[in-house]
């Protein structure tokens, strides 16, 4: 998996890309399904995070959320691409 992170509006603290690539590790169980990971996160009044995933098998998956604060925004946005990556995974099982 190859992580891509974009920052718009803002700089990214040192603190908040070692709290994106800790949480990144909640995935890692799909490293070898998954071909790249596209994360951006956009600051204006609020923090707004969007995750592309895209899978080797051309599948790719879309989770988006909005929140003030980076880490509950953060782990929110996790929560839901964990559960997207196990959905697919289990689709491909699955055939």
């Amino acid at each position: 998996m190859t992580p891509s992170i974009n920052a718009v509006g803002f700089t990214l603290k040192e603190s908040q890309s070692e709290m994106i690539e800790t949480k990144l590790k909640r995935i890692s169980y799909a490293d070898d399904l998954i071909i790249d990971l596209l994360l951006k996160i956009k600051h204006e009044k609020i923090f707004s995070f969007g995750a592309t995933c895209n899978f080797k098998w051309g599948a790719s998956a879309t989770v988006s959320t909005e929140n003030e604060d980076f880490a509950a925004g953060l782990n929110i946005l996790i929560d839901m691409l964990d559960a997207k990556v196990t959905k697919e995974k289990e689709k491909v099982q699955n055939r």
